[in-house]
């Protein structure tokens, strides 16, 4: 997001300075930034041609579902292309955002070893979204590893180890899959169930299939009976009823969960009630032991360097008009909180 920012800004003639906590670009594509969430089976859920820039389109060569390391690269590539890395200060941390009564903004940051501050016209905060862990608590205590999947990395963590792992969205499916070829056994716990969609629809990437647009409910009703073809019933092997109509919530973009828990490889179990010691009791009366429990429960809207009050914060989230625009001034903005079937990358550039 943050890049996309700063290529309009440039092609708007607006001076700016970015900052970054990373030594370079790339964000939490990148799997060795501070504050990246990546894990190394990590690959785009959307295509490729879905996902990138409208006027930076990647290599046709590239796989349909690229890697992180291929979209690390992308975005080193795209800084290059539009001249970005000479706008920015690397491995400088934002400790403070702070509007002055005579107008404009002092920001405070720390840079090799020192703090410094500067005084700027507006803020445009585009730290991405999917940094900061939501981490639930749990009944009773647990002695073996307890993570979450912000702190996987590498299927070597679940080497000979019995793992569990809690969620079922894309991340938790993917890890889970990990398990299937690296741990000793491999479970999955939800509490509620959800839509899949396979990567590939008559062997052409599923997103790429849209055709005309349809009303809601006629789209739900077409798009269910083709998942119900490539993906089948997940109920059958075990996962929950969705809670939800499909589109109400993002759909788990996976075709290895279904297949691995067909064959038994993942076993579906309900919600946690507590833990005891390494055993794992759940709220149907069953209970399992664990040696690497990994919460896949998802990440919170995380702005530490800047007053919530500033952010007309209301519940999870600023409330933003367009999850944007500050109501009630115009030289704070909030970048990259939307979320959209298809939006891909060119949807924050166009927010931007």
């Amino acid at each position: 997001m943050g890049l996309a920012c700063a290529k309009v800004l440039v092609e708007q003639g607006i001076a700016f300075q970015g900052f970054e906590l990373h030594a370079d670009v790339g964000g939490l594509w990148d799997i060795s930034g501070p504050r990246s969430t990546m894990y190394e089976s990590a690959h785009l859920i959307s295509s490729r041609t879905k996902t990138e820039f409208r006027d930076f389109p990647m290599d046709p060569g590239v796989a349909d579902y690229p890697s992180h390391r291929v979209l690390k690269a992308y975005f080193h590539a795209f800084a290059d292309r539009f001249d970005l890395r000479r706008h920015y200060r690397f491995n400088a941390e934002v400790l403070r955002c702070e509007p002055l009564d005579a107008g404009g903004w002092r920001v405070t940051w720390r840079e090799g070893g020192a703090e410094h501050d500067g005084l700027f016209s507006g803020v445009m905060i585009a730290n991405g979204t999917l940094s900061e862990p939501n981490m639930p608590r749990f009944e009773g205590r647990f002695d073996g590893a307890l993570i979450h999947s912000a702190q996987y990395r590498h299927p070597d963590q679940m080497r000979g180890k019995r793992v569990l792992v809690i969620g079922g969205g894309n991340s938790g499916c993917d890890i889970v899959v990990d398990a299937v070829h690296h741990g000793e056994c491999a479970d999955l716990s939800l509490r509620r169930g959800y839509h899949f969609v396979p990567k590939y629809v008559f062997g052409k990437p599923a997103d790429t299939l849209g055709g005309l647009p349809l009303p809601m409910w006629l789209k739900r009703r077409v798009d269910g009976m083709i998942l119900r073809w490539f993906a089948g019933d997940p109920q059958r092997v075990g996962f929950p009823q969705p809670d939800h109509k499909l589109y109400e919530s993002h759909p788990v973009v996976n075709s290895l969960a279904i297949f691995h828990a067909g064959h038994g490889d993942i076993r579906i179990r309900p919600d946690i009630a507590r833990f005891d010691g390494r055993t794992v009791h759940f709220k149907d009366g069953t209970q399992a032991d664990y040696d690497l429990v990994i919460a896949a429960t998802g990440y919170l809207l995380h702005y530490p360097f800047i007053d919530r009050d500033l952010l007309n914060w209301q519940g999870a989230a600023p409330h933003l008009f367009l999850n944007c625009l500050h109501p009630t001034r115009d030289d704070l903005f909030v970048m990259g909180m939307v979320e959209a079937t298809g939006l891909g990358w060119q949807g924050r550039h166009e927010q931007a």
